[in-house]
């Protein structure tokens, strides 16, 4: 395996979960609420970019109408009641404009639909610990942690290698300070309530590219959820500063197919290793055949 996909670059990476060297902006979004998410990023910037033209401009006329040159005798008028209204009314008016949209994505977060399936996530300092919790799960737990050594580069590197060497992927698929032992491992075009809970200290779960972020307090169960639409393994990280080793408890989603997921979940009950390794070997047998594929259409193409 590990030499089939030995040709695969950061490209593959970047496929899959939406995360590109030097990126600017959000990763690609795999939800319905991340793609609510990234509108409104766009849908606020542009009233920010008109606000500050606007104010640029009023300067620039300022700078140049008003100055002690083009004015050597200055007004002395002290009130405008046009432009005291309307400098009143505009930004409640902006305001309105933003709240409405964001109001309506703050619904759409909480308010839970109907769900296929539960997962309970669980923060540890400093690692992640899922739990299956429906019936069908046989009780299904494991924790994740982080692949690789912070203190030592070298080390660091040999860790993911064997890793990665393991799975039969290239290092490329498996990040720094991104990668874990155990991926969650979740159904593709399946509803999933989230419970999220801590044991110790507050801690934050948050996945980028599905539009998650929702905090992790002990004593207390927070609820959100998500639907994936598209296969790969996406990541997150811990987002509220939880001591000294915050940054290295990253979190990875792996979307599959539901036959997929159907296949681990019940071999995942007796051998989480093995499920694993066979998750892992359909997940590369699928690869080579879209690749396949891929490559018969480029032959085609081309002649």
């Amino acid at each position: 395996m590990a030499a089939t996909f030995a040709g695969v670059s950061t490209a593959a990476l970047a496929a899959e979960s939406g995360m590109t060297n030097w990126q600017l902006g959000f990763q690609r979004s795999v939800t319905e609420v991340m793609d609510d998410i990234t509108w409104f990023n766009s849908f606020t910037l542009i009233i920010i970019t008109v606000i500050t033209l606007f104010v640029l401009a009023l300067l620039l006329v300022c700078m140049s109408r008003f100055s002690a040159k083009a004015n050597p005798v200055p007004s002395r008028t002290s009130h405008n009641t046009m432009i005291e209204v309307a400098w009143t009314v505009v930004p409640i008016l902006i305001l309105v404009v933003i709240a409405i949209p964001s109001f309506r994505l703050l619904y759409k977060q909480l308010d839970i639909p109907e769900y296929d399936m539960t997962i309970k996530a669980i923060g540890y300092q400093w690692y992640w610990g899922y739990e299956y919790t429906d019936e069908n799960m046989g009780e299904l737990y494991f924790d994740s942690y982080m692949i690789g050594d912070v203190q030592d580069p070298v080390k660091d590197e040999e860790a993911r290698r064997e890793f990665a060497e393991a799975r039969g992927v290239t290092l490329n698929e498996v990040p720094r300070l991104l990668a874990v032992d155990q991926d969650l491992i979740v159904p593709v075009d399946t509803t999933i309530r989230l419970q999220v809970t801590a044991e110790d200290v507050i801690h934050a779960f948050a996945m980028p590219s599905m539009g998650l972020k929702i905090d992790a307090i002990p004593g207390r169960l927070n609820e959100t959820w998500f639907h994936a639409r598209e296969e790969g393994v996406f990541y997150g990280q811990c987002s509220e500063l939880c001591g000294i080793n915050h940054a290295f408890m990253p979190i990875a989603v792996r979307v599959v197919s539901k036959e997929q997921f159907q296949t681990w979940a019940t071999a995942a009950q007796e051998d989480l290793d093995t499920a694993n390794e066979q998750l892992m070997a359909s997940i590369a047998e699928a690869k080579k055949v879209a690749e396949g594929g891929k490559d018969k259409e480029v032959s085609v193409a081309a002649k």
